[in-house]
């Protein structure tokens, strides 16, 4: 055997265990669901909660990192195309298997939960353990 293909056997070697040793997880990250997204994050941008402004009402058609489609006039909740969008800018801001870097969920939520410390809609979550927050976690994490 060269020397050069013995090296590279070696490294390849100690790269195997410091990953085993490291606890390292080569694990695909699990896909985002849209049929999740639709059913149990998407209605999130419609709720009222007291005392700060709906999701939807500074992010429909905004000029910011978050847009949401505008409801057609009498409609309560979106068509399956504008979800499909809705789905497609959502998923731009969440990092699939990893809620504690996804910027979707984090913006919202309160600086003392581990959120940023701005958000001009208001604290939507005000905790990790908000039902809806952990709807949008269970669909960042595939479940």
């Amino acid at each position: 055997m060269s020397a050069r293909l013995a090296s590279f056997f070696s490294a390849a070697v100690v790269l195997g265990v410091v990953v085993i040793a490291g606890g390292v997880s080569l694990a695909a990250a699990p896909e985002l669901d849209y049929e999740v997204f639709k059913v149990h994050v998407e209605p999130v941008f419609l709720k009222k909660r007291e005392g700060i402004a709906r999701c939807y009402q500074c992010h429909v058609e905004a000029n910011n990192a978050f847009s949401l489609q505008r409801l057609d006039p009498g409609q309560t909740g979106w068509s399956d195309a504008q979800s499909r969008l809705n789905y497609e800018m959502s998923s731009r801001l969440v990092i699939p298997g990893d809620s504690a870097n996804s910027r979707m969920l984090i913006h919202p939520l309160a600086p003392e939960a581990g959120g940023d410390l701005f958000h001009s809609g208001g604290r939507q979550f005000k905790s990790q353990d908000d039902p809806d927050w952990l709807a949008w976690e269970d669909w960042v994490n595939g479940q």
